[in-house]
């Protein structure tokens, strides 16, 4: 090594063989480094394996793989009898000032500007305390998580790999999956369909995303409720579309509302969860849901049905579902598993006409090829030898004591400081707390004595405001409710 630089340069490398990442490839990286601040220059030479292993103390076959990856990136040349050289082909940079530290810090901003929208705060890992009263979540202890288990393992271990695993298979799910799902939904649920009028769906968000991709375009109207749910509304948002919204009343979305919008503007797509609305809880009512219907084949909308908790109902058996009435393919049904199991399982559906799934299916190998098959087919198996079924009457029971033992704490602790209806489903209480309650400081004071609840923001519209936020009671047993009650009382 002649130049005094290089050697100055090199002898100050340092190597860390105590970290998970390999020697050769620590000092590949510092090269690399060198050559894009330009402090190794195009058509410089590097020294021998031999000269560079005995400067580092390190093997000489370590330094020979450093320069084999990097001449494989292209950052390097080799030639027989002459030596390595940096790549005749690189573009020099003027030399940047060596730092003590040659190792980039990770990359915070891009170089490019991002389209700016508003929205929603993304969920992040926060701290659940023992105590949560949340948005409406499932208990995880009473799904059939080992039935589950039980099934995918089957599922990796049955003969024919290559069949199963070898190749890609149809974007809209697996056979056996779709064809389950369609007698499990005309059983229950009074739908007329086929494995060709299902698509698989990682939960109804994704559902939600692909029919905006799909079916929306730019300036198309759409419709929902105020409250409703923002992260639906931000679909549509980013679509492109006009988002327009109508009231929500006890009795849900206010369809005359709708009505007047029609005869003056033409509406893409309403979309409604009219079995328990979000996030009132309210059920749509039967004379809204005919003109609903009636409204959408007179104007040509689409219905987007977001039947996420059908199966949670106490007072009575559940109200069909809007499609179940549906005769002319106006009504997108979108369903999901999340609320027999957990938010961490993604397992949803979209029900339409036959020729609209074929058409999501084609669009939803442009996202994600194709879903989890293996996870769909075991959540077949469950749903065929009834399983599911078994489990859900057993929650719905256990669900519906929380329920009554949780509006009777909140009516017998805390009759002065809210007021509620009680659902007749779904997991959580709509409660409207007094306006001289302030939900961010009541949240931040809960969350201080161990108890997590909605501070109320997402509820929130420039021009609709309520004090009112869910408190979920179905993850919770009976002692927890009790002693998040308590708190609360504490705390008011």
């Amino acid at each position: 090594m002649n130049s005094p630089i290089l050697h100055s340069l090199f002898e100050n490398i340092v190597l860390d063989p105590s970290i998970a990442r390999p020697v050769y490839l620590q000092l590949a990286d510092i090269l690399l480094d060198f050559i894009k601040k330009g402090t190794l220059r195009s058509g410089q030479q590097l020294p021998s394996t031999r000269d560079l292993a005995g400067l580092l103390q390190i093997n000489r076959i370590t330094v020979g793989k450093a320069y084999e990856e990097l001449q494989m990136q292209g950052w390097l040349e080799s030639f027989v009898g002459r030596g390595t050289f940096i790549s005749a082909h690189l573009v020099d940079h003027e030399p940047e000032t060596l730092t003590g530290n040659r190792h980039r810090p990770a990359m915070k901003k891009a170089g490019f500007s991002i389209p700016f929208q508003n929205y929603p705060d993304k969920a992040t890992d926060i701290f659940i305390p023992e105590l949560h009263l949340d948005d409406g979540y499932p208990d995880p202890s009473l799904a059939p998580l080992k039935e589950l288990y039980r099934a995918y393992r089957n599922q990796l271990t049955r003969g024919g790999l290559y069949h199963r695993f070898g190749s890609y298979n149809d974007p809209a799910g697996p056979q056996y999956y779709r064809e389950t799902l369609s007698e499990y939904l005309n059983a229950t649920r009074g739908l007329k369909t086929t494995a060709q009028n299902i698509l698989s769906v990682r939960g109804t968000l994704m559902g939600i995303n692909l029919v905006c991709t799909a079916l929306i375009r730019p300036g198309d109207v759409v419709v929902s409720g105020i409250p409703g749910w923002k992260r639906a509304d931000h679909n549509f948002l980013h679509a492109g579309a006009h988002l327009i919204g109508i009231p929500v009343d006890e009795h849900g979305i206010v369809v005359d509302a709708l009505k007047e919008i029609c005869r003056t503007q033409k509406v893409r797509m309403v979309y409604v969860t009219p079995h328990h609305h979000y996030p009132t809880t309210v059920s749509l009512r039967i004379d809204r849901r005919l003109e609903l219907l009636r409204l959408a084949n007179e104007y040509g909308f689409i219905i987007f049905e977001d039947d996420y908790d059908f199966d949670f109902h106490y007072k009575h058996r559940p109200l069909l579902p809007l499609a179940s009435a549906d005769e002319n393919g106006m009504v997108m049904y979108c369903g999901s598993f999340s609320k027999s199991f957990s938010p961490a399982f993604r397992m949803g559906y979209l029900v339409g006409a036959e020729n609209v799934i074929e058409h999501l299916a084609q669009v939803r190998i442009l996202l994600d090829r194709q879903g989890d098959h293996m996870l769909d087919n075991a959540m077949a198996t469950i749903l065929q030898d009834g399983t599911l079924q078994r489990y859900t009457r057993k929650a719905i029971a256990i669900y519906e004591e929380r329920r009554n033992l949780f509006c009777d704490l909140l009516t017998n602790e805390l009759s002065d400081a809210v007021t509620f209806t009680v659902p007749e489903g779904g997991m959580t209480v709509w409660t409207t707390f007094a306006d001289s309650i302030n939900l961010e400081s009541l949240a931040q004071k809960a969350l201080r004595k161990g108890l997590l609840l909605s501070d109320g923001k997402t509820h929130q519209y420039s021009d609709y405001s309520t004090n009112s936020i869910r408190l979920g009671f179905a993850s919770a047993s009976k002692d927890e409710l009790t002693r998040s009650v308590a708190i609360l009382k504490k705390i008011l």
